[in-house]
């Protein structure tokens, strides 16, 4: 199987074309159907089984207010789809437009069996998606880029995991901005494994520098391939794991 972790940035784009007129803040304000469709052929182009999309618009006036990102890239696909806002259910971007359409997403080949959205208590993004299907169970996240909330949404995370019986994948954006430290911490209490065996960057995607991206896997799961092409439709690059299940492990 091939899963796909992108945090495609709401196909905004990057370059100095995105800090224009207004550094950090013009960008996220501007159209994005054009980008949408570049990520979309490239993200076709890699066949995945599993894509985990972070920073999905689901309908701002930036795509047009009807077009879900997430529900656009899964029928080019060909793949069932889940997404869901990322910001607590009673907070203040729940009602601020364009934030309230920030989401993250799961696309998937195969027959999606049960979705779950948790919602952590610290933090202004706090969203864990829980995807079941018949092999496994995926984990998807966006973590605080504030350590002491960061530091909380990793507990309220290993207590989420450590009850899964199925293999399992844990993957996202993590924003581990303080070095391997926290990376290490996680991975031993969990039993986990980075797919990323290198350590290799996947931030800023013109000039890597920084390992925010991960895809973390329990023993039973073998991993035969892991890349990260070299694109810049994103601030982030992607990165894609082939894996293989142990037979007999995918059982309850």
């Amino acid at each position: 199987m091939r899963f796909m972790l992108y945090n495609v940035r709401y196909c905004t784009g990057t370059g100095s074309r995105f800090h224009f007129p207004f550094p950090l803040v013009s960008g996220y304000l501007k159209p994005t159907g054009a980008q949408l469709g570049r990520i979309t052929d490239f993200i076709c182009e890699q066949h995945p089984d599993i894509v985990g999309l972070i920073e999905v618009d689901a309908g701002s006036y930036r795509t047009g207010r009807h077009n879900n990102q997430a529900e656009h890239i899964a029928t080019a696909l060909g793949h069932y789809h889940v997404d869901a806002v990322k910001y607590g259910v009673n907070s203040l971007a729940r009602n601020v437009p364009v934030l309230r359409k920030q989401s993250n997403a799961f696309l998937s080949s195969d027959v999606i069996k049960d979705k779950r959205f948790h919602y952590v208590e610290h933090g202004v993004k706090r969203l864990v998606m829980e995807l079941e299907l018949e092999q496994l169970t995926v984990f998807l996240v966006h973590l605080s880029i504030k350590y002491r909330h960061r530091h909380y949404q990793l507990g309220d995370l290993y207590e989420l995991v450590k009850t899964v019986k199925k293999p399992l994948i844990v993957a996202g954006d993590f924003n581990f901005l303080w070095g391997d430290a926290e990376i290490d911490l996680f991975l031993a209490a969990t039993g986990l494994h980075s797919a990323n065996v290198a350590g290799r960057p996947s931030y800023p995607s013109r000039a890597p520098k920084r390992q925010l991206d991960f895809i973390l896997h329990s023993p039973e799961i073998r991993v035969t391939d892991f890349a990260m092409p070299q694109v810049n439709f994103s601030d982030h690059l992607p990165l894609i794991c082939d894996f293989e299940i142990e037979p007999g492990e995918s059982e309850e």
